[in-house]
Formats: C-alpha cells, sequence, structure tokens
C-alpha cells in the first residue's frame, strides 16, 4: 500500500527543486543578456533584445509555480523563508518589474529617450540576478543574520550575477552570428572564471553552514557518491574553457554546446545542495514532511498541478522551437 502521507511531501519537494532549477538556466540567460547590455552598442542591444524576445515572459513562468508550490505545499516553510528574506525579495521584484517596463518602453519612446531604458534593462536584471544571489548565499548559511552571513549573501550574489551572464553569453553564441557572436565567446571567457569561483565559494561554505551537511558530505562512504559532482563539474568548466577558444567554429558548430555544459554544471550544483540539504526544506529546522500542507489538501493541488505542468512544458517546447535558429532583424511594425 502506497504511504501517500510519506510520499506526497517528496513529489511536491521534487517539483519544486525542478521548477527553481529550469527557472534558474532559462530565465538566468535572459537575466545574463540584460546584465551584458551595458557592453553592448546600439544595434547590438537590438539584436540581443531579439534573441530573448519570444521567451522571456514565459521563462519567468517557471519562478512563480516555484513559489506557488512552496505556498501551497509548504506554508509554514513559505512563511519562514520569505520573512528572513523579505527584503532581497522585495529588491528582486523591482529588478524584475524594472526590466519587464523597459523592455517594452524602449521599444516605444523616441529614439534619443530610448538609452535610458536601456541603462534601466541592464540595471533591473544586474539586481534582480544579485537578488537572488544574495537569497542563495543566506539560505545556505541557514537563513541566520549576521555580519558573516550577509558578507557571504553579497560574496555569492556577485558570483551568480556573473554566473547568469556566462549563462548569457553562451544564448547569443547560440543565436547571434558574426562580430556579436565573437563579442560573446570574450565575454563567456571572463564570466566563466567568476562563475567558478562562486560555485566553489558556495561548496566550500556549506558543509561548514551545519555540523549535519558536514557529515553529510565526509563521512564514509558518502563522500564516495558525491565526490562526482564536484569533480564532473570542474572538468566541464575546463572543457568550456578550452572549446571557447575554438568559437566561432566554421559551420556555426558547437554553438550550443556551451550552453548546454552550464545548464550541466548549474544541475549538479543545484543536485549537490538538494543532497546536502535534504530533508529539510528551511535549513536544520523544518522537514519536508514537518512544512508540508495537509496529505487531502495536496492530493488536490497535485490533480491542478497535473494539468498546469504539462501546458507549461508544452508552450515552452513548442516556443523554442517556433523561435529556434538565429536571432533575426528586431522590428515593430
Amino acid at each position: 500500500m502506497t504511504d501517500w502521507p510519506t510520499l506526497m511531501p517528496l513529489i511536491f519537494a521534487g517539483l519544486m527543486g525542478l521548477a527553481i532549477l529550469i527557472y534558474v538556466v532559462l530565465d538566468g540567460f535572459d537575466l545574463g543578456i540584460g546584465i551584458l547590455f551595458s557592453a553592448a552598442t546600439d544595434d547590438e542591444k537590438d539584436t540581443m533584445i531579439a534573441a530573448i524576445g519570444p521567451f522571456w515572459d514565459a521563462n519567468e513562468t517557471w519562478l512563480v509555480l516555484a513559489v506557488g508550490l512552496l505556498l501551497v505545499a509548504f506554508p509554514i516553510a513559505h512563511g519562514i523563508i520569505l520573512t528572513a528574506l523579505y527584503l532581497p525579495v522585495f529588491v528582486l521584484l523591482v529588478g524584475l518589474i524594472l526590466r519587464g517596463v523597459a523592455f517594452d518602453f524602449r521599444a516605444k519612446v523616441p529614439v534619443h529617450r530610448k538609452h535610458r531604458w536601456d541603462k534601466l534593462f541592464a540595471a533591473g536584471s544586474l539586481l534582480a540576478s544579485l537578488a537572488q544571489g544574495y537569497m542563495l548565499g543566506v539560505y545556505v548559511m541557514g537563513l541566520e543574520l549576521s555580519w558573516a552571513v550577509f558578507g557571504f549573501g553579497l560574496l555569492v550574489a556577485f558570483c551568480l550575477a556573473a554566473a547568469y551572464a556566462a549563462m548569457g553569453a553562451a544564448w547569443l553564441i547560440y543565436k547571434t552570428e558574426g562580430e556579436l557572436q565573437k563579442k560573446a565567446v570574450r565575454w563567456l571567457r571572463f564570466t566563466l572564471v567568476a562563475t567558478a569561483l562562486g560555485m566553489a565559494a558556495v561548496s566550500l561554505a556549506t558543509p561548514f553552514a551545519s555540523p549535519r551537511i558536514f557529515e553529510k558530505w565526509f563521512d564514509w562512504p558518502q563522500v564516495v557518491w558525491l565526490a562526482p559532482l564536484p569533480v564532473i563539474s570542474a572538468l566541464l568548466f575546463v572543457w568550456l574553457w578550452l572549446l571557447s577558444f575554438r568559437l566561432p567554429a566554421a559551420g556555426d558548430r558547437h554553438a550550443l554546446t556551451p550552453f548546454l555544459a552550464l545548464a550541466a554544471i548549474f544541475a549538479l550544483g543545484f543536485a549537490g545542495l538538494a543532497y546536502s540539504f535534504y530533508p529539510f526544506v528551511v535549513p536544520d529546522r523544518l522537514t519536508i514532511w514537518q512544512a508540508a500542507a495537509a496529505p487531502e489538501s495536496l492530493a488536490i493541488i497535485l490533480i491542478g498541478t497535473a494539468f498546469v505542468l504539462p501546458v507549461i512544458v508544452g508552450y515552452s517546447f513548442f516556443a523554442y522551437r517556433v523561435f529556434g535558429g538565429k536571432a533575426g532583424e528586431l522590428r515593430y511594425d
């Protein structure tokens, strides 16, 4: 007989984790392109907007899904986490709203006013990325309030922004050609270093955030099972760095490879964090089962999710297929 009270919280924790990972990968590249905006020319900015135009709104759906699942499936954890992270969540929303408004207004204002909206688009993208990184850093350190946690949150904030910029550069390598593609390769090399440093910082700090996590990482034989995650990630970083010196390649070969490699690195990092904090949804305070809503409520929510999730996945695949290939000329007529 299926133990639904035990299984249902696990299902929703998995769905929430999957939604967060997909959001980080997909919205990461369009936030990253916004961060890179200030380093591009006016014509390049239009091409960069064309490269994310059909996707960026849909990408944010995954964030809504993740927060929605946290609220309805783990309401106690939702209250604790968002209370501890109230200010960075506010900054995140300001950044997302700012870049959304700038995205539309830059296409409608006179040409001489377009620059100010381009700057606001870049600022909103950077603000949202820094806020997300800061929240990750504070969460890793157990949602504690201290100067050390604040400093670590800032470190992770800048490193996650660099990681998003790397994703944005990788997406531009895939979606553009010519001088902008070559420039994107240079951006990728620069941001890869900061991304690697950021992941290393999180990896070093996580086991020291909690004695329980330290034991999960370094006790035998867990250390053997966990070792492939950092080793494979490091190999992917080195391989991607070396590959960048052969890009752009003839016939546009390997154009999508940097993006896929970074997505794999993000997935490995996320797997390490998930392993470290399981079974807690609030670090060392609330487990998945302690924070979960009643099984009857979860059953109703799961039925709704079974209808909503395939729709989100379906229209995402459809959009990426229809608007595949190189970004064309940006037109609003």
